[in-house]
């Protein structure tokens, strides 16, 4: 491709709405905070969770924005092993073997080794699916709306684990 198609190439991928924006703020830019809060586990720190929404309280249906910041170094793949294990037990028994593997595919690609520091945003999409942004910068978009909502029952599911930090996240604290 000559230097011509290089700059066509990337002007287009800049009009595309969501695609090459660097931030998931452009995607939505109607976002409150509607809460927020602090994973523990065993006393240690392990991310400040935000969500954001164009309404507050979080409405069916509508899109949002779920921001981990981390403070411990995690692996991808404790990631993606540790979400699975969690959709997989609030999604219940599924009689289509391929949605995990799906699902874990999904996560390969959604999802880095992160540091202490470093911050995740997934933006849920109703019926459409969700992106994920590593530090503000669009990483992976997943096309699956079963996924999307699978994932993100992680937090706001009322079997949820850890059922103060999604109070504080709705704003019900």
């Amino acid at each position: 491709m000559n230097a011509r198609g290089v700059v066509a190439l990337v002007s287009l991928l800049c009009l595309l709405p969501g695609l090459a924006s660097g931030s998931w703020r452009e995607a939505m830019p109607d976002a409150r905070l509607v809460g927020e809060g602090t994973l523990r586990i065993f006393g240690f720190r392990i991310y400040d969770a935000r969500l954001w929404s164009p309404t507050a309280p979080l409405q069916a249906r509508t899109p949002f924005a779920l921001e981990l910041t981390y403070h411990r170094s995690i692996s991808r793949d404790d990631f993606v092993r540790t979400s699975l294990d969690e959709m997989k037990r609030l999604s219940g028994p599924d009689p289509d073997a391929s949605v995990p593997a799906r699902w874990r595919e999904h996560m390969q690609q959604a999802f880095v080794d992160v540091r202490p520091g470093e911050r995740i945003t997934g933006v849920y999409l109703p019926e459409r699916g969700c992106r994920f942004y590593v530090n503000e910068r669009l990483h992976h978009e997943v096309t699956d709306p079963q996924f999307a909502e699978a994932f993100f029952a992680i937090w706001f599911d009322p079997r949820s684990r850890d059922p103060g930090l999604r109070r504080s996240l709705l704003g019900e604290r």
